[in-house]
């Protein structure tokens, strides 16, 4: 079985979208719980480098967001202490936590999102949806490490000449902008040598045919499947009012009913498609290496 990631990106984003759009659009804290703690084992699971300073920066962002709710906003009737004629309200700092958890589940998605969406998988998204796009896309990608290169090629250049010198900062902002200067000339001149290339070649001529190495399969249409199922069943309990959180004046969550069960139920099974997906590849890969 191929990992979650491996599947194609219209899947993976209509899937990853949806988590999203459901936890960005409600404020009931058991969907932003659950969010935080899947986002947060989608990423432990990931490709992604540099994981503990994202954990590190996320957590900021969340200390942050709970502190500032509390001692900007007043609202609430349930005063917990005064700090300068200021009163810090339960409600006030119950809806500060529930937005910290909230914000950092949506980036530890958004960031798995990112992980898997590389740019191969990006210009097909998009190719799909607009050639001219896909194509501004394409060659923003690529032009991105040219020029950074290029920058580096010239400021070396310079400074072999003696061009650059960096004695004070005045000088160092001329050198600067002259490289700055010479790789901006540079980047004009290949884009039109490039807009020559491609009319020359015929391009928009007629209609084009792309390659791409994604397809279809039948697990895709299973995961958007299930993911519109589970999305559409969520949406209507929402509707429902199995969701409703209210923080002012008083905190207070609409009754667990069968209904806000079997939403919450349905939002995790719809979290956790990529982790059962991960648990049973590997139940299958070790079945098929015991039979080596």
């Amino acid at each position: 079985m191929r990992e979650f990631e491996e599947y194609n990106p219209i899947t993976v984003t209509i899937y990853y979208m949806s988590l999203v759009c459901i936890s960005m659009f409600t404020m009931n804290p058991i969907l932003h719980i659950l969010s935080f703690t899947a986002g947060l084992i989608h990423f432990s699971m990931s490709k992604a480098e540099h994981k503990m300073s994202a954990h590190i920066f996320f957590i900021l962002i969340g200390l942050i967001l709970s502190i500032i709710r509390p001692i900007f906003s007043h609202n609430g009737a349930t005063v917990l202490f005064v700090v300068n004629d200021n009163p810090i309200t339960k409600e006030a700092f119950i809806y500060g936590i529930n937005s910290a958890v909230m914000v950092v589940g949506v980036l530890y998605l958004f960031r798995v999102f990112s992980t898997v969406m590389t740019s191969d998988r990006l210009l097909y998204l998009f190719g799909s949806l607009s050639p001219k796009m896909a194509l501004v896309l394409s060659m923003g990608l690529r032009y991105m490490p040219m020029l950074r290169n290029q920058r580096r090629i010239t400021a070396n250049a310079q400074t072999a000449l003696g061009i650059n010198k960096d004695d004070n900062a005045i000088d160092r902002i001329k050198a600067r902008m002259n490289v700055f200067s010479a790789t901006l000339s540079w980047g004009l001149e290949n884009g039109i040598i490039t807009a020559d290339s491609m009319a020359a070649r015929g391009y928009g001529e007629k209609k084009r045919i792309r390659f791409t190495l994604f397809t279809f399969s039948k697990q895709d249409f299973i995961i958007i499947s299930l993911t519109i199922i589970f999305t559409g069943f969520i949406l209507a309990m929402l509707g429902k009012g199995a969701f409703d959180t209210t923080f002012y004046p008083l905190f207070k969550m609409a009754e667990p009913d069968i209904f806000a069960i079997l939403g919450y139920t349905a939002y995790g099974i719809l979290l956790m498609i990529p982790v059962i997906y991960k648990i049973v590849g590997n139940i299958r890969w070790k079945l098929l290496m015991s039979e080596i």
